[in-house]
C-alpha cells in the first residue's frame, strides 16, 4: 500500500483524487491536508485535466472527520489557525475553476462533510452518512460547515444538523439537496465518471466561467450577481469556443471545442 495519504491518477482528462488513510477511515490530519492542497494546486495548473473525481479509499468512508488527536491541545489562537488552514484548502477546491465531483462512499462527517460541501457536485453511495457532529466534542464546524451547509440546504436544516450533531443517510441528504444523486456503491465511480466525461466534452472556457458565476451567487447580492453574470456572458461570447459552438449548432454537427 502506498505511504501517501492522497493518491492521484488521471485518464481521459479526469483526475482521480483518493484520500488514502483506510485505518483511520480517511480522517483528515495535517499531512493529509497538505497533500490535498498540493494535489489540487497541481491539478489547477494542468491543462490536460478538465474534471476531478474526489473520493476516499475503501467502501466504508469518504472522510470520517478530522483527526481528533490534533484537536486536543488547541487554544483560541491555534484553533483559529487550524480552521483557517482547512478553509484555505477547501476554498481552493471550490474555486479551482474545474468541476470537482465528490464520490461519497460512506461516512462524510465533520471535516469530511465540509470537504464534500466544497465540491461542486456530490454523488453518494447508498451507504453514505453525512453529519456535522462537532458539538459532541464541545466545538463547532471550522472548515466551512456553518457557511456552506447553510447556503446549500437552508438555515433550518443546517441548524438542526449542526446543533444536534445527528447523522443523516444518503436518501435524506438527497431529499434536502445536500447530494445530487444516490447510487449503489458498486456504481458510484462509474456514475461520477459518466458525469465527468459529459462535462469534459463541453467548452472548458464556458465551464470555468459558469463556475465563477455560480460561486458568486453565495457571495454577492442578486443585482451584483446578475451584473457579474452579464459580464461573464459577454466574455464567453468572444471566445473561439462560442463561435465554434454556435456554428456547429447552425450547421447541425458536433462542435469541436478547443477550450479557447
Amino acid at each position: 500500500m502506498s505511504d501517501q495519504n492522497i493518491l492521484v491518477e488521471s485518464k481521459n482528462r479526469i483526475a482521480y483524487v483518493t484520500i488514502n488513510r483506510p485505518d483511520k477511515l480517511n480522517a483528515l490530519n495535517a499531512v493529509t491536508k497538505v497533500e490535498l492542497r498540493e494535489a489540487f494546486e497541481a491539478i489547477a495548473d494542468n491543462p490536460e485535466i478538465s474534471v476531478v473525481i474526489l473520493t476516499g479509499i475503501g467502501e466504508k468512508s469518504f472522510v470520517a472527520g478530522t483527526d481528533i488527536k490534533e484537536l486536543a491541545d488547541l487554544d483560541a489562537k491555534t484553533g483559529k489557525v487550524l480552521a483557517e488552514g482547512g478553509q484555505a484548502v477547501f476554498s481552493l477546491i471550490e474555486n479551482l475553476g474545474k468541476p470537482v465531483i465528490a464520490a461519497v462512499n460512506g461516512f462524510a462527517l465533520g471535516g469530511g462533510c465540509e470537504l464534500a460541501l466544497a465540491c461542486h457536485v456530490r454523488i453518494a453511495s447508498e451507504n453514505a452518512k453525512f453529519g456535522q457532529p462537532e458539538v459532541n466534542l464541545g466545538i463547532i464546524p471550522g472548515y466551512g460547515g456553518t457557511q456552506r451547509l447553510t447556503r446549500l440546504v437552508g438555515k433550518a436544516k443546517a441548524t438542526e444538523m449542526i446543533l444536534t450533531g445527528d447523522f443523516i443517510d444518503a436518501q435524506e441528504a438527497y431529499r434536502i439537496g445536500l447530494v445530487n444523486r444516490v447510487v449503489p456503491l458498486p456504481e458510484l465511480i462509474k456514475t461520477a465518471e459518466e458525469m465527468a466525461q459529459k462535462i469534459s466534452s463541453k467548452s472548458q472556457v464556458a465551464i470555468r466561467l459558469s463556475l465563477t458565476a455560480i460561486n458568486a451567487a453565495d457571495e454577492v447580492s442578486l443585482s451584483e450577481g446578475l451584473e457579474r453574470e452579464a459580464t461573464l456572458f459577454g466574455k464567453s461570447c468572444e471566445t473561439a469556443d462560442a463561435k465554434e459552438g454556435i456554428a456547429a449548432f447552425l450547421e447541425k454537427r458536433k462542435p469541436n471545442f478547443t477550450n479557447k
